[in-house]
């Protein structure tokens, strides 16, 4: 969808950007025009980004009146100015659609259907009306920052690891070495906490709030297992601590460089985290802070972040997880990506046998379920992933057929 002109809500319900067929019935039109306005604010997020990277490298020669910086300024408020749009219109759209919801739950017994079946490589939506608790609305522009998608930083393990892990770039540029603590290396489902974080970081930085120049970000503990798709028994409290202590506990030696700036340094994931506020009647957490190491801070300081979908959250495997990073961070607006399996395992941070890593790869390709993505792994051992938007990935054929 074009951004610029006056938001028109009655052109997005006439779009059909999911590929599914019109329905007639009014929850599932109210479901679908809320999934085309969040994919719209996403849009509108990644923009903003890019707009902020660009005007950041500009404005790094100290003049922050150039007329270079000040075009750039504007466009960023235009793009703010319009997401506020979508803003709205979400809010009003999802009150229509709690209101539509309780009269069907009047109708029925049943609870209204999920709007996204439950896949192969997918957990349940454990929070179908997330939206209806939730006040932030960042939760579906949620931020990776790069530097943690491009090194294999985090254990695909299910158990505890207490290996030393290290990785070198094939250029030999970056250099990554990861000691755990007694408690194990830090997990890819760990790293939930981090995109929370860099994507609270992040929104404040693109609305110009002032406490974006703090690396401690404050939260309340349900908000983030909803929004990650965790569960909110006391176990899901339990499993969170346990994150924190790994995140903090598991040290990072590397030259990556972050903000323009490269130092050989060691640090925590998270420097520290703290408990705010305790419940009354248990000891669950209710609100804690985090405090980014400065290594990641300088990355989303420089904007050196993607916009993930909040699919991501419902994958089962940490080798899917992972692959989704890889591929968005190395298809950016390219339509497809190719890369040879050995090397994919390497970037993964994969430990199996090589045979064992392929079995793997072709599970995942035939559950089909990494979100924005899919996987084809070739009869010569290279992984091919291509955007699932089919509209687009004829556009990217087309253009290269034409340029040859």
């Amino acid at each position: 969808m074009a951004t610029g002109g006056k938001f028109d809500p009655d052109k997005l319900r006439e779009l059909d950007l999911f590929d599914e067929p019109q329905e007639a019935d009014p929850i599932e039109s109210a479901d679908k025009l809320l999934r085309h306005l969040r994919e719209w604010h996403r849009e509108l997020s990644e923009q903003i980004v890019s707009v902020n990277r660009e005007m950041a490298h500009v404005a790094a020669g100290g003049d922050l009146n150039a007329p270079e910086v000040l075009a750039l300024r504007e466009q960023a408020q235009q793009l703010r100015d319009k997401r506020g749009e979508v803003e709205a219109e979400i809010e009003a759209e999802k009150k229509a659609f709690k209101a539509l919801l309780q009269a069907e739950k009047q109708r029925k017994t049943t609870e209204p259907s999920e709007s996204v079946a439950e896949g192969r490589g997918l957990v349940k939506v454990r929070h179908p009306n997330r939206d209806f608790f939730l006040a932030d609305m960042f939760d579906y522009a949620l931020k990776d920052d790069g530097a943690s998608m491009e090194a294999p930083i985090f254990t695909l393990s299910t158990k505890p690891d207490l290996s030393i892990w290290e990785w070198s770039s094939k250029d030999g540029n970056k250099y990554v070495k990861v000691a755990p603590s007694v408690l194990g290396r830090a997990t890819q489902h760990d790293k939930d906490v981090l995109i929370y974080v860099v994507s609270q970081l992040t929104e404040a930085l693109n609305r110009g709030r002032d406490d974006a120049k703090n690396r401690t970000v404050r939260f309340t503990v349900y908000d983030f297992l909803v929004t990650t798709n965790r569960q909110t028994s006391g176990q899901g409290y339990k499993l969170l601590q346990e994150a924190f202590e790994r995140l903090a506990g598991t040290r990072v030696t590397t030259d990556i460089k972050t903000g323009g700036e490269r130092v050989k340094q060691g640090f925590g994931i998270i420097d520290e985290w703290r408990i705010i506020e305790k419940s009354k009647s248990d000891e669950r957490m209710i609100a804690v802070e985090v405090t980014l190491s400065r290594w990641l801070y300088n990355a989303v300081q420089a904007f050196e972040v993607l916009t993930i979908h909040p699919d991501y959250f419902r994958l089962r495997k940490p080798l899917a997880r992972r692959l989704y990073e890889i591929a968005r961070k190395h298809c950016g607006h390219q339509t497809e990506w190719t890369i040879g399996l050995e090397l994919l395992q390497e970037k993964a941070g994969s430990k199996s046998t090589l045979k064992e890593f392929r079995r793997a790869v072709r599970t995942i390709q035939t559950d089909d379920s990494l979100p924005e993505y899919r996987l084809l792994l070739t009869h010569n051992d290279k992984v091919k992933f291509y955007v699932r938007d089919g509209a687009r990935l004829i556009r990217g054929i087309t253009k290269r057929g034409g340029g040859q």
